[in-house]
């Protein structure tokens, strides 16, 4: 089920799917909203988690495409996005790009279009803030990972002490602003439950108390 589509193809379905409810002005904004963040921490950040990956890549929330110019031309991406509005927006930056090795389809985290053990590698960068049912996005990773497949992630969660307070406070203006974002999720929690096991590589914050990680994780061992 992991089949390659055409730029053509790619837009007609980017295109086809505007149908479906999104967020129009936050995926208009998006990328001027993270431009100084992209050129930066974050941008190098996404080269990090992606630079040095091999086989099939599944790569939920896409958004606006954001990853795409990172992905090493030998390995073969599909890229997921549930909002129709990010996923036009993607489709014009793959197009631009010219990336051949990329597919773009819609879809949310929750209900992975593929069958069990697919993929060698998923990619989730600041999206498992964002899926409204996070136990079953991570249920279906697990299911489409190949074993000993790897999910790799950028992520914000909660800090602790004052910093989880304040991220606590300002959740209900930061999700309405960022298309239901939630800066203060448990999200290294979530994976345990899960059944990851996990190694965080880098840490920074943003808004000075905002943490963002990136990892990676594996399904835990029996026992282990």
């Amino acid at each position: 089920m992991n089949s390659m589509t055409t730029g053509e193809e790619r837009s007609a379905t980017a295109v086809g799917a505007t149908r479906e409810k999104g967020h129009r002005w936050f995926a208009a904004l998006y990328d001027r909203m993270n431009r100084a963040e992209e050129r930066g921490f974050l941008g190098e950040m996404r080269k990090q988690l992606l630079g040095d990956l091999t086989g099939d890549v599944l790569e939920i929330g896409a958004g606006t495409g954001a990853n795409f110019e990172h992905y090493p031309n030998n390995v073969q991406v599909t890229a997921l996005e549930p909002d129709s509005f990010m996923l036009k927006r993607a489709a014009k930056k793959l197009a631009a790009l010219g990336r051949t090795n990329i597919s773009l389809q819609q879809a949310p985290a929750e209900r992975l279009p593929f069958d069990d053990a697919t993929f060698d590698v998923v990619v989730s960068t600041l999206v498992l803030c964002t899926v409204r049912d996070v136990p079953r996005a991570l249920a279906e990773i697990r299911r489409v990972l190949k074993p000993g497949g790897q999910l790799h992630f950028i992520e914000h969660v909660r800090s602790k002490g004052f910093g989880g307070r304040a991220q606590d406070l300002i959740r209900p203006i930061w999700g309405w602003c960022s298309a239901g974002c939630h800066p203060n999720r448990r999200t290294l929690d979530a994976l345990r439950a899960a059944g990851f096991d996990f190694d965080i590589m880098e840490r920074r914050t943003m808004l000075s108390f905002v943490p963002i990680i990136r990892g990676t994780a594996v399904v835990a061992s029996p026992g282990g």
